[in-house]
């Protein structure tokens, strides 16, 4: 979806579809006034006829209106005026995108962003109202042609300004930016296991790094891996015939003496669970298991689009977990590159052994922050459900910066403890540790393993199990946390 700003006035402005907002309970403003004027208080009408529906998200199409240029208007409802913030201004003009990658039409104009939010700028809610609007135009042709009378994403969205609004057309670049990392995140995460396995991953990167003058990539094979004592995730991929990757992807925005940030992405391209087999309900959605690896490749690459003056490295840990009889079985005790060893009591527990030793690869890059993210735990799905990606760090700066972030582009997170009191669920007697900590707390005992690897990192661990793919009746990958992420390392940059 290609997006451009345009200051026509809102009456004579040509377009398949003109796109307004309307409260239920509050006085008709700004362009949907003007429009209500033009066709002599008709929406005024229909409003109080209940024609239209101004719940938060419905949306009413309406056909060659009175007095505008433009074909169609589609209003979307945004509630009462007093109920309406920031994060039901994200999910209003989410609908909105819905609706209209569902319709006959690739072009429109949005007028969304005119609407006022407490403590929130014109520049944020045009940037959020095009990344909302672009989130919601993916749509997912790699291995099911579209049909001819299916959704047609948009090809071209206006954002209709002022021409006061000086700052719109950097803001825009910046909001694309950040739409291509999610949906480069979303093509990954949906992708079949059979075509998004370690290689493709790898791959992926290279093309990615390829497009920027300031960026590279290479991946380390098993002999390079065997090499560095890498035997935590190397013995995760034993089961499989798809060889494992560590991918490594540099971008250089900044002078070569500022410490990098570094984002580690687990990136299991199926997961049977290995011996430790998942029941076989289901077990297509482990193609998910790569979430957290297509986040920070996502990630990376908005940050290439947007050309930030900061230092990134991405590390990705690619596998696949596959119950071969060569596969790492419960009761193994497994050296890590770290040197500490790890008594393997579930091989289902392999997303925490691969981050482990590229944790330990990371800290060559002396990194100024360190975050992995990681579809780790379903005990993280039954905490916070789709809604919060789980945070974990000793670091109260390092949290405060991702949740701030977080809140500010509407890809929240929250916070669960890491106390001491929780690392002795992963004691045992035949090793350093074990790679579960039993049913009590096991999202937090997941990240009590992780820092055992990150001890003397500013160190932040993100389990995104519930908001990186969602299942039911819109299942999909949904490229978080490139929102989180990519607003933190805008925050970062410069400093």
């Amino acid at each position: 979806m290609k997006t451009n700003i345009t200051t026509t006035t809102i009456l004579s402005l040509q377009t398949p579809c003109l796109v307004l907002g309307i409260f239920s309970d509050q006085n008709l403003s700004g362009s949907t006034a003007a429009v209500n004027t033009a066709c002599k208080g008709g929406l005024e009408k229909m409003r109080e006829t209940g024609d239209i529906q101004t719940a938060a998200g419905k949306t009413t199409l309406l056909h060659h209106l009175q007095g505008v240029a433009a074909e169609r208007v589609l209003l979307v409802g945004m509630g009462k005026a007093k109920e309406f913030d920031a994060a039901k201004f994200s999910s209003t003009c989410q609908a909105a995108g819905e609706q209209l990658r569902d319709l006959a039409f690739d072009t429109a104009a949005s007028c969304l962003h005119e609407f006022e939010i407490k403590s929130k700028s014109a520049d944020w809610r045009l940037r959020q109202s095009v990344i909302a609007i672009g989130n919601a135009n993916y749509f997912y042709t790699a291995t099911k042609a579209p049909k001819a009378d299916g959704p047609k994403p948009l090809k071209q969205l206006a954002l209709v300004c002022t021409p006061e609004h000086t700052s719109a057309n950097t803001v825009l670049q910046q909001a694309d930016a950040i739409v291509s990392g999610y949906n480069r995140a979303r093509t990954l995460g949906d992708l079949p296991p059979n075509i998004c396995n370690p290689v493709y991953l790898a791959a992926q990167a290279d093309e990615i790094a390829a497009a920027y003058d300031n960026c590279s990539s290479e991946s380390l094979n098993t002999t390079q891996m065997q090499e560095l004592g890498m035997q935590a995730l190397l013995g995760v991929a034993r089961g499989s015939r798809n060889p494992p990757r560590l991918i490594i992807m540099r971008y250089n925005g900044a002078d070569k003496d500022v410490k990098p940030i570094v984002l580690v992405g687990k990136g299991i391209t199926f997961d049977t669970g290995g011996i430790s087999i998942k029941p076989g309900a289901n077990m297509e959605q482990m193609k998910y298991d790569m979430g957290g690896a297509a986040g920070v490749i996502g990630t990376f690459e908005a940050c290439a689009k947007m050309q930030l003056d900061i230092n990134l490295i991405v590390i990705v840990a690619a596998a696949e977990n596959m119950p071969d009889g060569d596969a790492y079985r419960p009761g193994d005790v497994i050296t890590s590159m770290s040197g500490q060893t790890i008594e393997v009591l579930n091989t289902d527990a392999e997303g925490r052994m691969v981050l482990c030793d590229a944790l330990t690869y990371a800290e060559r890059f002396n990194p100024a922050a360190l975050i992995d993210v990681a579809t780790l735990t379903g005990a993280c799905v039954v905490a916070l459900g789709h809604h919060a990606s789980g945070l974990m760090s000793k670091s109260d700066s390092l949290v405060a910066e991702l949740l701030a972030a977080g809140d500010e582009i509407i890809d929240r997170a929250w916070r669960l403890p890491l106390w001491d009191e929780y690392q002795s669920q992963l004691d045992t007697p035949f090793a350093d540790m074990k790679n579960i900590g039993g049913m009590p707390a096991g999202s937090i005992t997941a990240g009590c393993f992780l820092s055992r690897f990150a001890k003397d990192q500013n160190w932040a661990h993100l389990d995104v199990a519930g908001s990186a793919w969602k299942w039911g009746t819109q299942e999909g990958a949904t490229g978080r946390p490139v929102g989180l992420l990519s607003q933190y390392l805008i925050d970062q940059s410069g400093k």
